[in-house]
């Protein structure tokens, strides 16, 4: 007959683990506040950025890198004086191709207007920016392009960074607790973990939908309970996902309760199962027990795989290059780092208690995590490949470098798991103490002098009745103090035990640092889920410099002028920068020297260019003054190639001026 140890309380993790699981989450704080990474990006226009058009135009067009979830108010045209001429929603085919429409007013006047635009990509991360055209000529607007762009707002993207984490961890510790207690062994340690990570995938998920809206659309905290644009969020890839994550979590709630319930029930029965007949009952046992574990089994696999496959429909998987592929291998990934980790996670748990653990379950879990450790290995080069894509992407790119991060900390790992399998093999399994249980009736104590005083004079009616009730009740409070004194010996003496045994004592730590380890390594892995891919980000950077590759080898236009006010120390030369001299955004830099070369400041200097042929200007610079003779203009955007008029204004005193003019080719 097998017995069964009684399960002990576990007492906390130590600091050193909390300190790492508060570094990692500041960690993912600062990566996820501010501004969420591009991850689809705008690679054309029509009307094109800075363009001049000679009628206004029906509609405008925005095209993408990769497919966008658009709303309603995802793209807004704006006249000069920022009011909206922009008609119905965007038009666009649900997501699956990157171009989007969106009507225009008929006869709106001539003018620049501006286009602001946001969006979320097909991996579920907010984009957003704004460009300008003008029709029929230029003219000032009081909406700039940084103002137009619509920005994450910092305190909701720094809650939504702690949904993901703890999304991540929820699922970590809810999958690889569930392993560890169905392989290896169950306790009321690895329960509590199994339930503390169904817990925190589950807030977090409801905290996600909550915040979805709000991250998505640059609203703040206020937003986040206008429970009017949940429908939105849930007619989305992301918020579908997320729906479908807080289902099958109603299911894994159901296998939770079987698996630490039924299960171990069944467990319990075969241990007390004797000899003759209960032999037979013991095998009836057994057979439901087998019957339990192949359906805990498939159903667990089930909602596992369901569970990994919402981060993998809605994230960097399901677009880009291969999605058809991609989903799996991130599911299998996911699994294999739940398995790894939240195993890791349930053994620790386990140690700490001081709850008896046998040298068989320590080496199966080893088994199972090197299993684990192959397939990540296997999944993760397959990932890295299919986000990086070269060698230079790896070290010149974010996500890359983040990657080098992760690769080294899994590397860390490894190295410490190679001394948790050295320590797994010194363990020793102690025989377990068999004790017979005396049960006692409730409310038995010693019997007392004063009982058998009442004993005799039962015939004393009511009043000895009364008697025999108070002595019994203090013999029961008694009773329980001896109770609690017992367990609370029991309890230290098994901590005794545990930290006498420098074989479990040396598993316990280095389990403890590798889960230390892996705590960092979450923190990392929800980095690079908020993070561009390596390969998308230098697709970016080759399309933007064959946008804006030079046409001519003559690069920046540098023009020298000089001029004469007439005055005292009125004479000088200014040379002016065009760079880089073609259509669109140019910076400008003016720099002034005297007859002898040096530096001149002067009390005003304006420059504005003109394209005579086209009828388009002036344009006015507006310069800041840098230092002593240098004034620079940014962003200062001509709308089309041609031959531009300069005109430069000197003022050396307040009657003292002169304007010069030179001709400048833009391409």
């Amino acid at each position: 007959m097998r017995t069964r140890t009684a399960v002990r309380r576990g007492v906390p993790l130590p600091g050193a683990l909390l300190v790492a699981f508060l570094a990692a989450l500041l960690c993912t704080l600062t990566l996820g506040a501010g501004t969420a990474s591009a991850h689809a990006a705008l690679t054309a226009t029509d009307p094109a950025d800075g363009s001049v058009v000679p009628a206004a135009p029906a509609r405008v067009t925005l095209t993408f890198s990769e497919g966008v979830l658009l709303s309603p108010d995802s793209v807004r045209v704006l006249d000069p004086r920022g009011e909206r001429v922009d008609e119905g929603r965007p038009q666009h085919d649900g997501g699956r191709s990157g171009t989007a429409t969106v009507a225009l007013r008929a006869g709106i006047a001539d003018g620049t207007y501006t286009v602001a635009w946001q969006a979320v990509s097909a991996d579920s991360h907010p984009v957003a920016g704004a460009f300008t055209f003008s029709v029929g000529a230029p003219s000032k607007t009081t909406v700039t392009v940084d103002s137009a762009a619509t920005r994450t707002d910092p305190a909701v993207a720094a809650f939504y960074a702690i949904g993901r984490y703890a999304a991540y961890a929820g699922f970590v510790l809810l999958v690889g607790g569930c392993v560890f207690a169905g392989v290896c062994r169950s306790s009321r340690a690895v329960q509590r973990v199994a339930v503390g990570g169904w817990i925190a995938l589950f807030v977090s998920t409801v905290a996600l939908l909550l915040l979805r809206a709000a991250f998505t659309s640059g609203k703040g905290m206020g937003s986040v309970l206008d429970l009017s644009l949940l429908g939105g969020v849930l007619s989305t890839k992301p918020g579908a996902a997320l729906l479908s994550r807080l289902l099958l979590l109603s299911a894994a709630a159901v296998f939770l309760a079987v698996l630490f319930g039924t299960y171990a029930q069944e467990d319990d029965g075969r241990g007390r199962s004797g000899d003759g007949a209960a032999a037979a009952a013991g095998g009836r046992t057994l057979g439901r027990r087998r019957d339990i574990a192949w359906g805990l089994g498939v159903g667990g696999t089930l909602v596992a795989g369901g569970l990994a496959a919402t981060w993998a429909l809605a994230e960097h998987a399901s677009a880009g290059l291969q999605p058809w592929l991609a989903m799996p291998v991130d599911v299998a990934h996911l699994l294999g780092v739940a398995v790894w980790l939240g195993g890791l996670a349930a053994l620790l748990a386990t140690l700490w208690s001081g709850e008896r653990i046998r040298r068989t379950a320590v080496a199966r879990f080893s088994r199972m995590a090197f299993v684990a450790v192959c397939v990540l290995v296997a999944t993760g080069l397959y990932q890295s490949w299919r986000q990086v894509g070269s060698w230079d992407a790896l070290t010149g790119t974010e996500y890359g470098r983040w990657l080098l991060v992760k690769a080294g900390l899994v590397v860390i790992m490894v190295g410490v798991a190679f001394l948790s399998r050295r320590w797994t093999g010194r363990l020793v399994d102690a025989p377990e103490s068999r004790r017979p249980t005396v049960r006692k009736k409730p409310g038995a104590g010693v019997k007392t002098s004063h009982d058998s005083k009442s004993s005799h004079d039962s015939a004393d009616g009511v009043d000895a009745v009364s008697a025999d009730n108070a002595v019994s009740a203090v013999d029961s409070v008694r009773a329980a103090q001896l109770a609690r004194q017992r367990a609370a010996r029991e309890k230290a003496a098994g901590r005794r035990v545990r930290d006498a045994d420098t074989g479990r004592t040396g598993l316990r730590r280095s389990v403890l640092a590798e889960a230390g380890v892996a705590v960092v390594v979450l923190a990392v892995t929800t980095a690079l889920t908020g993070t561009q891919p390596g390969r998308a980000e230098t697709e970016q950077r080759r399309a933007a410099a064959g946008r804006t590759a030079a046409p001519s080898a003559a690069g920046p236009a540098d023009v020298r002028i000089a001029y004469d006010t007439g005055g005292t120390d009125g004479r000088g030369t200014a040379r002016v920068t065009v760079d880089p001299a073609r259509t669109g955004a140019n910076t400008l830099t003016v720099t002034l020297t005297d007859a002898s070369g040096r530096p001149v400041d002067v009390p005003e200097l304006t420059l504005s260019m003109t394209e005579k042929e086209k009828q388009i200007g002036p344009l006015r610079a507006a310069l800041e003054r840098q230092s002593a003779g240098l004034w620079k203009a940014k962003d200062f955007r001509l709308p089309m190639a041609g031959d531009w008029q300069l005109s430069l204004t000197v003022r050396t005193s307040d009657i003292d001026q002169v304007t010069e003019i030179e001709n400048v080719k833009i391409i």
